[in-house]
């Protein structure tokens, strides 16, 4: 119980740390710490993962909300088609090797890290500016289409698609883009662990408690200092910690 607590706390810290800073999916730090320390089913770590994604996604789309930085609008047609294309997206699951999954998901936030550090996004791009509302739905649902289709057929990957969309191909500014992405991901995360615990059953009660508490925490004190933070010094200490996260994800799945 004690070595399960250790596991699950530390996970959580990484996962409300990415997700309160980077609207990252808990699922590419908690599950591998689950099935690597704890032996977990790979199916069933997801499950808690997504399932500790759900309340940490909520309270950092507050706090985001409450400081005006998300884009709730265009975040709904995106998460309809995000919904949508996963479902298309996981016919061809099958097709995909086990390990592809964490590895498009490391090395996203990797790229992503080195991205925030190497050339801050500190405002709006001119293309989000000069774009009509229907420029912006349309280019939300194509957006949306393509992150579903690619965290259906990959199976992981979500926050860090929708960051890498809303920042590079969008055009938002980071706090705004986190926001977004972190209010989609509570109805996703939502989804998600709702059928994997309907298909694979109950989880492990107290990793289950362990892991939600912990990335709640931890993803509330994130939300909180990035929306007080510079944006200059948002995108540094994201990029920082997308690029440790990645890392360690990295070690985690070696010593698997």
């Amino acid at each position: 119980m004690l070595l399960k607590f250790i596991v699950c706390f530390i996970a959580g810290i990484g996962a409300g740390l990415g997700t309160g800073f980077a609207g990252m999916s808990a699922a590419a730090v908690i599950s591998p710490m689950l099935i690597t320390f704890l032996g977990f089913d790979p199916y069933m770590a997801v499950g808690i993962a997504l399932a500790s994604d759900i309340l940490a996604s909520a309270v950092s789309t507050y706090t985001y909300a409450k400081n005006k930085n998300i884009d709730i609008k265009n975040g709904i047609v995106m998460m309809v088609f995000i919904l949508f294309f996963t479902l298309i997206g996981s016919y061809t699951a099958s097709l995909v090797p086990s390990n592809t999954m964490g590895s498009f998901s490391t090395v996203m936030t990797l790229f992503l890290g080195i991205r925030f550090i190497a050339k801050p996004i500190t405002e709006p791009k001119a293309r989000l500016k000069n774009a009509t509302k229907k420029q912006k739905i349309i280019q939300s649902a194509i957006c949306g289409t393509i992150v579903g289709l690619i965290c259906g057929f990959v199976g992981a990957g979500g926050g860090m698609m929708m960051l890498f969309v809303l920042t590079s191909v969008l055009g938002y500014e980071l706090k705004t883009a986190v926001g977004t992405s972190v209010f989609v991901m509570t109805f996703t995360a939502l989804t998600g662990s709702v059928s994997h615990f309907a298909i694979g059953g109950k989880p492990d009660r107290w990793a289950l408690i362990f892991c939600v508490l912990s990335t709640l925490i931890w993803a509330r004190i994130a939300a909180v200092l990035a929306n007080k933070a510079s944006p200059k010094t948002l995108n540094r200490i994201t990029g920082v910690i997308l690029v440790i996260l990645g890392a360690a994800v990295l070690a985690v799945n070696f010593l698997k």
